[in-house]
């Protein structure tokens, strides 16, 4: 049994990883500002523990006994960048990880492993050139945060932890993220292409997501970057036609750029045209096998479920 500490455990995915791991016989602690209100919204099973990490390193008894700790916590990105909004998303990832490596740095008994979030959006703008883990860094502002977020996590090493970082693509579940955003015009029959389609969509059923977290945290091989995407990335417009046809609707409304720019502005709207082909060479290679490697068949599993049901992965490392 272990005890895995998660920064943004009320989250989709950090609810979930969390409702995995105990599920399987682990223990889980969240770190929340408000732990009261986070426990009464929250699974109970949680042992929350009061924290807010873009301020201030947490006390280092916060860590005791955590064997891991995976690092989801972050300001929402899918909003228009000005430059208070920049700074907020900045600082929840960057120092609220820097700070999460001090408080390592001064634990007593570090923990084995930290799992840091990151995303495919380190890439940038691609094209239909398939991107591995060997890929360089983009330029624009997603990027510089991804990469930045990644140096202050990796900054574990110094105090011997094992470091993984998951590149999380586009993550499908009904709860949140793209495809809650997506189900109500698509369902209406005015979902379509964005932005002619021809970009490349990274995305990663939840389950899968959540065992490849999982996976990352038993593996004592894993280290440096993984990119948490579906074997198979599909382009936008095909992704459209995909959506639609699981939902026995049309999907044929084009959504032209500059609809993206009065909706997202400029610079997002920017990044929003553009696609990363990623794919995830790492752990494929290293063992890691999805349960949903198509989108037909994992958009038909998240749509026709009553209730969100994680598939557990076995206990060990891949191989």
């Amino acid at each position: 049994m272990l005890r895995v500490a998660i920064t943004g455990a009320s989250g989709l995915i950090g609810s979930g990883l969390a409702e995995a791991l105990l599920g399987r016989g682990d223990e889980v602690v969240g770190f929340s500002r408000d732990p009261n209100r986070a426990a009464a919204a929250g699974n109970p099973q949680i042992a929350w523990r009061a924290c807010d990490l873009a301020a201030s390193p947490p006390e280092s008894s916060t860590l005791r006994g955590v064997d891991a700790i995976v690092n989801l916590a972050g300001e929402p990105i899918n909003q228009r960048w000005n430059e208070a909004a920049k700074q907020r998303i900045m600082a929840s990832r960057v120092d609220a990880t820097a700070n999460l490596v001090r408080a390592i740095a001064d634990s007593a008994e570090a923990p084995g492993v930290l799992v840091s979030g990151s995303a495919v959006g380190y890439y940038g703008d691609s094209g239909d050139r398939e991107v591995d883990e060997t890929g360089a860094p983009g330029s624009s502002f997603d990027c510089l945060v991804c990469e930045r977020w990644e140096k202050a996590a990796e900054a574990a090493r110094q105090s011997g932890v094992r470091v993984a970082i998951s590149r999380t693509g586009l993550v499908l579940d009904r709860r949140g993220g793209l495809l809650k955003d997506l189900l109500v015009p698509f369902r209406l029959g005015v979902g379509g292409p964005v932005a002619g389609g021809d970009q490349y969509m990274p995305w990663i059923h939840l389950d899968d997501l959540v065992a490849l977290l999982i996976w990352l945290i038993d593996s004592e091989f894993a280290q440096g970057p993984y990119n948490a995407t579906a074997p198979n990335p599909i382009n936008n417009r095909d992704f459209s036609k995909a959506l639609g046809k699981a939902l026995g609707r049309p999907a044929v409304m084009a959504i032209p750029k500059a609809a993206l720019r009065l909706r997202l502005g400029r610079e997002l709207a920017a990044v929003a045209a553009g696609g990363t082909r990623a794919v995830p060479k790492r752990a494929l290679a290293e063992g890691f096998r999805f349960t949903h490697p198509n989108l037909g068949a994992a958009l038909t599993d998240v749509l026709s479920r009553r209730w969100e049901q994680v598939v557990l992965p076995a206990r060990g490392g891949g191989g």
